[in-house]
């Protein structure tokens, strides 16, 4: 018998704006991802809802998902996926988020996409909101910051639970929520632009306006688990982390608080809310130290506590050090981090830790024993075709397989590991960067950052070898 149980979700994951394009058919509305332009290496994506003449919106076109998935889900199936996540776009349903009535249009592509997954017996696993959301919220709401998006939020879910009751059978109620408690990732994460001008990635300069545009995002989800219950039975609602190990740099005691602190504000703080069902007491002294008073009405408590999330679901990428002074820097996936002098990185600098992830889960699992799935995990890297028209990716397999081989030492330790879905397994946008070049699939699309390409798929070297995975139950690495 193998490690990993024989119901052991194997698939892949990519998002609505990073992969659907059609950016305005079929009555879809603007979202906060489509007024995004294109960054690259020394140029930070922003925000422009004023379509300056040259600017770039790689989310608009994605990689074509919207008119090809038919053809993509046929290549997951070949792969052998078990799941397949997804997300839906709220402007699809909701074109500026305000509407009483959600888009036919919309709802019927979605329908389309899971009767596809049906055919092939893929389970979706589908987060309900992925780093978007209609621009005229970000306009009226000023984001997640207004309470007035909770209900909006509510009435999305409303649609998707009723349309889709018996259909799907797992959500995340939002994408690497935590990204909201980090400067690098609170714009991303909560559509929130107060008295914010600067390149997408750098933080609304007031830590007030993130907490209190999370909090609102708690009890929307809170609400949702409830909701859920309500028209959905069956269903299991999962939260979603953006999860980056931080060990201490040094064994002094001071970084050790440093990196226990530091855990706890960016890995801990929005699992400990949603899986635990209220604010944790570190977060008290957080908020007095950053001079941040929260507006909580009466009830939100209340629904923290019978809204808990029933599983946890993680992206891992990377790993970090932590410090009480001085250290170089390290690059990663949102959170600020510094280098650790025993890992290699990628080229783009996000340092590569297999062991990592082992460590994470078992900390993950030790914490709330809930099941617990790694929901994006991969490589991104400069993809091109060789002269034989083949795509090697040596690397992705390398990088992958030694992530997998950590996820079953988990499973050995005891923990509770449901699923592992690989992040782009189809190329797509880079939400960091807008761009194409950073390719994370195991499949090429032939697509550039220039607007060339014709969007054909091409099998890279590593979906033969994920097949094999998946068709071993993780024992052919």
């Amino acid at each position: 018998m193998g490690v990993l149980p024989d119901n052991f979700l194997w698939g892949g994951a990519i998002s609505a704006n990073q992969s659907e394009g059609a950016w305005d058919a079929d009555g879809k509305g603007a979202s906060f991802a489509d007024v995004c332009t294109a960054g690259g290496a020394g140029e930070a994506r922003r925000i422009e809802p004023r379509f300056p003449p040259g600017a770039r919106y790689p989310s608009r076109e994605g990689v074509d998902f919207y008119r090809r998935y038919r053809e993509d889900i046929a290549l997951a199936a070949e792969l052998g996926f078990k799941v397949f996540r997804l997300s839906i776009a709220w402007t699809r349903i909701f074109p500026t988020g305000f509407e009483d009535e959600p888009n036919e249009a919309g709802l019927r592509f979605y329908d389309g996409v899971f009767s596809e997954l049906e055919r092939f017996g893929i389970e979706p696993l589908v987060t309900i909101s992925h780093y978007e959301m209609p621009y005229a919220m970000v306009e009226r709401c000023n984001g997640w910051y207004g309470r007035e998006a909770i209900d909006c939020y509510l009435r999305y879910c409303e649609a998707l639970f009723r349309r889709y009751s018996g259909r799907v059978r797992l959500w995340l109620t939002f994408n690497e929520i935590n990204a909201g408690t980090m400067p690098s990732g609170a714009p991303l994460s909560l559509g929130c632009v107060r008295g914010y001008t600067g390149p997408l990635l750098s933080a609304p300069t007031e830590a007030a306006v993130r907490y209190q545009a999370l909090h609102h995002q708690f009890v929307a989800a809170a609400e949702a688990v409830q909701l859920a219950r309500e028209l959905c039975p069956g269903a299991k609602l999962g939260c979603m982390n953006a999860f980056s190990a931080l060990y201490p740099r040094t064994c002094r005691p001071e970084d050790m608080l440093s990196a226990q602190r530091e855990m706890r504000y960016t890995n801990w703080f929005c699992s400990d809310v949603q899986l635990r069902g209220e604010y944790p007491a570190y977060m008290r002294r957080r908020f007095e130290e950053l001079g941040v008073k929260l507006d909580v009405r009466p009830g939100d408590a209340e629904a923290l506590r019978r809204g808990v999330h029933d599983f946890y679901t993680c992206s891992y990428y990377t790993s970090g050090c932590a410090a009480a002074s001085g250290g170089e820097g390290a690059a990663g996936n949102l959170a600020a981090s510094l280098k650790n002098p025993y890992l290699e990185a990628s080229g783009w600098g996000w340092q590569i830790d297999p062991q990592g992830l082992r460590w994470s889960l078992n900390a993950i699992y030790d914490r709330y024993r809930v099941p617990v799935m790694v929901v994006e995990n991969g490589l991104g890297a400069l993809d091109e075709p060789s002269a034989d028209g083949r795509i090697h990716d040596p690397y992705r397999i390398d990088y992958l397989r030694r992530h997998i081989e950590q996820l079953k030492e988990a499973a050995r330790d005891g923990v509770e590991v449901t699923g592992y879905t690989p992040w782009g397994w189809i190329d797509l946008v880079s939400a960091s960067t807008g761009e194409l070049a950073k390719r994370y699939g195991l499949v090429y699309v032939d697509r550039r950052d220039d607007g060339s390409g014709s969007f054909e798929r091409r099998r890279k070297d590593s979906f033969y070898w994920y097949a094999r995975v998946i068709a071993s139950n993780g024992e052919e690495l």
